[in-house]
């Protein structure tokens, strides 16, 4: 049986291909009445599933197309971003971002909205500048920045086609060295977020959400220069990892050692398992205005949440304009939950964080645990109407449809 990363999720597809080529997936698309791509399988529900033909682009050729003189990538539909930043770095080139960890698909992390961090930084997605995919008669179509339905079809939850290949903004490689600090009070934070986020390239606060202090800061500055102290919080004497018994051999290097930007950013090396692999995973992405307003909240649910979350992690994203992006429109501040595997018992908490986090104009990660309805998806997705139009248009007959887009789009 093929399961998603974490284990939760049995496909329900009839079949599973793996197309070698552009030419195969076509003429497979076009004679199948239900299709869906499979991506690096690191989402947590049934939004890549299907009751067709369930599609892996892993055999498709794993082209890095790099054009320099416009500063952009083409990447294939099935590669993953680990393997682009070796490429990249390879000849001199950096992505501006990346997740937190390397492992994942270029195209999948796009399509669910999946981010880095940093105050200044844009999803992953908002660094696309070109869409190919194959649509549901099997004709390739392409779309670039600038066009009518670009910013409704880069963040496009598989709706739209099969994606074939992503243009990407690129700039020159670039150092980042990693610092990490521990035992910052709350207050503080309270106090200091900004401050506190603006003081490396990317910051991810760590919390249990129960303690009075977020237990560890993780700071990845560009070039050598240190972040100096961090406001009462105590430099890590050791490498750490973030879940409590973690393997430390997994993590991107800490200590202030600087390095290339691809060993830096993620938070896991991509020679090693991320995270713990057995967990279940939830985000939810808040307006910054609102952000005091949700630590609170989830401080109050902390008690509640402990005996089911692994850590929660904390980090912030750029606006950008694209239609399905948690960041449409508003710098947003990312809340992750990593939870352990007990579907029951998550799905059990997660309207009570839904009830404090909807109200503040909170967005679910459309890749994660969430179980808001289609009215409050309505309301906090502003373009949600007008991406449900582009879906009619693009596939009438609803050949890329499932039962998760039922759902969240009716």
């Amino acid at each position: 049986m093929q399961t998603n990363w974490a284990g939760n999720h049995v496909y329900r597809a009839a079949r599973l291909e793996e197309p070698g080529s552009v030419a195969e997936l076509q003429e497979l698309v076009a004679s199948h009445e239900r299709v869906r791509a499979l991506g690096s399988r690191h989402s947590f529900t049934d939004i890549a599933d299907t009751d067709g033909v369930l599609v892996s682009l892993a055999n498709l050729p794993d082209d890095v197309d790099i054009f320099e003189p416009g500063r952009s990538v083409t990447v294939g539909g099935g590669v993953l971003y680990g393997h682009v930043a070796e490429s990249l770095q390879q000849r001199g080139w950096a992505m501006a971002n990346m997740a937190s960890l390397p492992h994942i698909s270029v195209a999948g992390a796009v399509a669910t909205g999946t981010h880095g961090s940093g105050d200044r930084n844009g999803s992953l997605a908002a660094a696309v500048s070109a869409v190919e995919a194959v649509g549901p008669s099997g004709e390739i179509y392409r779309l670039q920045r600038g066009d009518a339905d670009f910013a409704g079809s880069v963040v496009a939850l598989g709706a739209l086609g099969i994606v074939t290949a992503l243009t990407l903004d690129i700039e020159p490689s670039f150092d980042v060295r990693q610092d990490v600090f521990t035992d910052l009070p709350w207050p503080v934070v309270e106090q200091s977020f900004d401050d506190i986020t603006g003081r490396a390239y990317s910051v991810s606060l760590f919390t249990d959400w129960t303690a009075d202090s977020v237990q560890q800061v993780w700071m990845k500055s560009r070039g050598t220069d240190s972040p100096g102290d961090l406001l009462g919080a105590a430099p890590a004497t050791a490498t750490l990892h973030m879940l409590r018994g973690g393997a430390t051999e997994s993590v991107t290097e800490q200590g202030g050692v600087t390095g290339p930007w691809h060993e830096r950013l993620p938070h896991f090396r991509m020679a090693f398992t991320p995270s713990r692999g057995e967990e279940l995973q939830t985000e939810y992405f808040v307006p910054r205005r609102h952000a005091q307003a949700a630590f609170a909240a989830m401080r109050r649910l902390g008690p509640r949440m402990a005996p089911l979350l692994q850590v929660g992690e904390i980090r912030t994203v750029a606006r950008d304009e694209l239609w399905l992006s948690g960041a449409y429109q508003e710098d947003v501040v990312g809340l992750h939950f990593t939870w352990v595997r007990d579907p029951e018992a998550v799905y059990a908490v997660l309207p009570a964080i839904e009830a404090e986090l909807l109200p503040l104009d909170a967005r679910p990660h459309w890749g994660k645990c969430f179980t808001a309805s289609r009215d409050q998806l309505l309301a906090a997705y502003p373009r949600l109407t007008d991406f449900v139009a582009l879906r009619t248009k693009v596939d009438p007959g609803g050949k890329f449809g499932n039962a998760f887009l039922e759902r969240v789009l009716g």
